[in-house]
């Protein structure tokens, strides 16, 4: 995984709102997502390639559609790697706190 492209691709809202609405209904086309955003369609291209250089997304051509599918597989490595971690120590904390409010 390329943590950096992630971290990039991730960092600007119009890549979200394509994640979430990939997120929505996976395996759409350029035209069915432009439907939703607010630019040209060069620029969610634009937006596209990046999230396909983050290995966010893939695309598959059924006959002369090119259909986007969400790749969550390296969202959940930045999970593993940078968020779990912190995770574990506040529901740590929480059970201790738990515990400490239970009396036991």
């Amino acid at each position: 995984m390329d943590a950096d492209k992630v971290f990039k691709a991730l960092g600007d809202p119009t890549r979200r709102k394509l994640l979430d609405l990939l997120c929505e209904k996976n395996g759409q086309t350029l035209g069915e997502l432009c439907e939703h955003l607010d630019m040209a369609r060069q620029s969610v291209t634009q937006h596209i390639g990046l999230l396909e250089a983050a290995n966010l997304v893939s695309t598959v051509w059924r006959g002369r559609e090119k259909l986007h599918f969400i790749n969550p597989v390296p969202l959940h490595e930045v999970y593993e790697r940078w968020v779990r971690k912190f995770e574990r120590q506040r529901l740590a904390l929480l059970h201790d706190l738990k515990k400490q409010l239970e009396g036991d």
